[in-house]
């Protein structure tokens, strides 16, 4: 069973970056020129973002994150060698 925490309280894209603020003040930052369909969004594409309690859902980009998969440093990069 997995249990959450700490509760998101925004996602917002700004500067090149999505950032996400935690309810305890943790903040998770991440390029989106690093996610292959968050790259090719508009910035209000990137600013359309869906919180649940397991991630972050751009629905007009169909792109999904999960807050673990972003703990972990992982935020949908492109695989090794394929740019």
């Amino acid at each position: 069973m997995n249990t959450l925490t700490d509760n998101q309280t925004q996602a917002s894209f700004y500067d090149g970056y999505v950032h996400v603020s935690m309810e305890t003040g943790v903040e998770i930052k991440f390029p989106v020129d690093k996610n292959p369909r968050l790259r090719r969004g508009t910035p209000a594409q990137l600013n359309h973002i869906e919180i649940s309690p397991f991630g972050l859902h751009w629905p007009d980009l169909d792109e999904d994150l999960s807050f673990q998969g972003l703990a972990r440093g992982d935020f949908g990069q492109f695989s090794e060698g394929i740019h």
